[in-house]
């Protein structure tokens, strides 16, 4: 990766999760600043009304502390998505934004849903699937750290809270399910050293040059230090020497 790629890639992976965490502030200090209410933009089932919440709905919420809730997994997963799987995030965003929204429209409760924790189930549970599927060391190693820091949010897609959308969760869920095995992601390919290769030679090797055939160091050969190119350096003098010029 090119220096200019790099900052690219890392302006992204921090740009993304700013966006998304400012949009749902902004919205919230509109709701307070104006003393609107915006819930009814929310998703409500099965009406043609409520079909608008999918679009406005995950940036909705109804409390500070809703909103505080919701701020940092959604940083910190959407960071965690374009960093491992940057060249599916997008589709992930867009798909699971829709399909979560229609997903809680067709089997949601005849109420108004709203907040972003759809989409931070579609993220996370994208996560920890993909890593799952893929085998890639790295990206189950990211799939434990999300189970270990959000594995208690897999209650909340059953109803074991009142006043929780638990079917926004459940479609977040599936969501992101489906999308982990729908997308494909380039996985990082397993780096192979020189004694992995085919065409490896160990007569080759200078690191196996310093032991013998019973696996015993032994010291570099003498001649072998006494091969290398030594560098020698030259002097020429001028003969004559030019004599200064005199003072006039």
């Amino acid at each position: 990766m090119t220096e200019e790629r790099y900052f690219k890639f890392t302006y992204s992976v921090l740009l993304v999760p700013m966006i998304a965490v400012l949009l749902i502030w902004i919205v919230f200090w509109v709701e307070v600043r104006f003393r609107v209410n915006l819930n009814d933009f929310g998703v409500y089932p099965r009406t043609l009304k409520g079909l608008r919440g999918i679009l406005f709905s995950p940036f909705i919420h109804g409390s500070l502390s809703h909103l505080y809730n919701n701020t940092i997994p959604l940083a910190v997963l959407s960071a965690a998505l374009v960093y491992f799987y940057r060249d599916v995030a997008l589709k992930v965003f867009l798909l699971g934004f829709l399909l979560a929204g229609i997903l809680t429209w067709l089997i949601g409760r005849p109420s108004y849903h709203i907040g972003a924790s759809g989409m931070i189930y579609v993220l996370a549970s994208f996560i920890f699937f993909k890593g799952a599927f893929t085998r890639h060391y790295r990206l189950m190693a990211l799939s434990l750290i999300v189970v270990f820091i959000y594995g208690s949010m897999l209650w909340y897609i059953f109803p074991v809270k009142e006043g929780i959308s638990w079917e926004g969760h459940l479609a977040g869920f599936i969501t992101g399910l489906v999308l982990a095995f729908a997308l494909r992601a380039e996985v990082p390919k397993p780096r192979k050293y020189a004694w992995e290769r085919d065409d490896y030679n160990e007569e080759e090797d200078e690191f196996l040059r310093h032991f013998d055939q019973d696996g015993n160091f032994m010291e570099r050969p003498k001649d072998a230090e006494e091969s290398k190119p030594q560098v020698q350096i030259r002097y020429h003098y001028r003969k004559d020497k030019p004599k200064p010029p005199e003072d006039s």
